[in-house]
């Protein structure tokens, strides 16, 4: 979608923008729809996951608490290169890491963009033996479960939400989570920027604790989508929603330094340090690498999906959520959408938090001035969806990346301490200035009766 130019005839501006809502809306509610026809539950404590026997589960947790999101990455597509036998007699053993404390955890596994039932015969949950490492800490190995059974089928365009297992998972602790499937299943669902090394072994290594059958390293995420934890520390989650940038593109491989990783250290400490009004969340990242607010890639289901699309799984999905940081619309900029598509886009997210009593806080886009795609006209959309943004008609309150990253002297580049070099995504220190930039006063208070 772009802008009318001046003078073009047909539709009114009014028209058009009225239709323009009107589809929009029509997108939030398939998907909707959508959501709820993939889910094997929405999160809450308590649901059977698909395939599941049903009954009750003795490794589900005794103590009371509260499950929040301890880390997450969105489905983007199916794997090139894993049609049709996908990780068949393989062992795939995920690295992640975790912005939240819990006593128990549980997984979400995803087959959304696989072509035929995907079985896992085994899968476990451990603590990472050091940073780097794919072996186990001595005594940590958890064999997961849904529904009470070791093997779970999960049908074609859907996920399933494991039983949950006691376990002491530590903030800031490295996990493994390993899967086995021994039947060809793909196309494989994965998460493609991961930023982080992971590893494979042949045949069924899911509850081997040592690092000797792991000698293929990766840099995907694989099926896994989320782990929870039932924690008596953190209160809720905040969601990260965004593009490459929140997907952490250009930070150091393996290190953690994206914007959401630096924001929760950030969170975390506060608490620690006895600051007041600063809520106890946790943070979980839903960046997809090229994503946009309005338009998705092609396939069925579409690869990608725009932000309208994936909001409701990616986001309200997520437990006890809270707080979603939104920062979408640099790649519509960049694939000339309209400043008026932008703004409308961004406040159909709105609505569709406000909904669910999730309060937004939204960020400005950044300078790309220097990046091979820059041009004026696309200068001019960026500093008319920020000044939508800044007039604070668009989100409940506002983080001005945009000033803080940028060049004072230059406004439309970033400042050079904080350029990748690639002139589109911020470097290391440049993330770490995002997740101080935000006020962590703004994560409290309730969502506003209206906008």
């Amino acid at each position: 979608m772009t802008e009318r130019p001046a003078g073009d005839e047909g539709v009114s501006p009014t028209k058009h923008r009225a239709l323009l809502s009107e589809i929009i809306t029509l997108i939030v509610v398939l998907s909707a729809g959508i959501y709820a026809g993939v889910s094997a539950g929405d999160g809450s404590a308590g649901d059977s996951p698909a395939g599941g026997r049903g009954g009750h589960n003795s490794a589900d947790p005794a103590s009371a608490g509260t499950w929040v999101g301890a880390w997450s990455a969105a489905p983007v597509g199916g794997e090139p290169g894993t049609e049709p036998t996908g990780m068949a007699g393989r062992s795939v053993r995920n690295v992640v890491h975790t912005s939240a404390a819990g006593t128990s955890a549980r997984i979400t596994l995803s087959n959304l963009y696989g072509q035929s039932p995907l079985t896992i015969t085994h899968a476990s949950i451990a603590l990472a033996a050091g940073h780097g490492s794919s072996a186990a800490t001595p005594g940590t190995m958890r064999r997961l479960t849904c529904g009470g059974a070791t093997s779970v089928t999960v049908p074609a365009g859907q996920q399933v939400l494991s039983d949950a297992v006691r376990l002491q998972v530590p903030q800031g602790a490295d996990v493994l989570v390993t899967t086995y499937a021994p039947a060809e299943s793909g196309p494989v669902t994965y998460h493609p920027y991961a930023r982080q090394t992971s590893y494979l072994a042949d045949g069924d290594r899911a509850e081997d604790p040592t690092a000797t059958p792991y000698t293929r390293r990766t840099s995907v995420w694989r099926y896994l989508t989320a782990l929870d934890v039932l924690s008596h520390d953190a209160t809720g989650t905040v969601v990260a929603f965004g593009d490459s940038i929140t997907d952490g593109s250009t930070s150091t491989q393996s290190a953690n330094r994206r914007w959401p990783d630096a924001f929760s250290r950030r969170l975390h400490s506060a608490v620690a340090a006895g600051q007041r009004d600063v809520p106890r969340y946790s943070v979980v990242n839903e960046g997809i690498s090229g994503n946009q607010i309005l338009t998705s890639q092609a396939g069925r289901p579409a690869e990608n999906q725009n932000g309208l699309t994936r909001f409701a799984r990616d986001v309200l999905g997520r437990p006890n959520v809270k707080v979603v940081v939104v920062d979408l619309g640099v790649n519509d900029t960049l694939h000339d959408a309209g400043s008026d598509a932008i703004l409308t886009g961004l406040r159909a997210l709105v609505r569709q938090a406000h909904a669910h009593g999730v309060k937004v806080v939204g960020a400005t886009l950044m300078p790309f001035g220097g990046y091979p795609r820059y041009s004026a006209a696309r200068e001019a959309v960026r500093q008319r969806v920020n000044a939508g943004i800044r007039s604070g008609t668009v989100y409940d309150t506002v983080v001005d990346f945009d000033k803080a990253l940028r060049d004072p002297y230059a406004p439309r580049r970033y400042a050079a301490e904080y350029d990748s070099g690639d002139h589109l995504h911020p470097s290391d220190r440049g993330y770490r200035k995002m997740a101080a930039t935000i006020d962590l006063t703004d994560l409290k208070g309730a969502v506003p009766a209206r906008l």
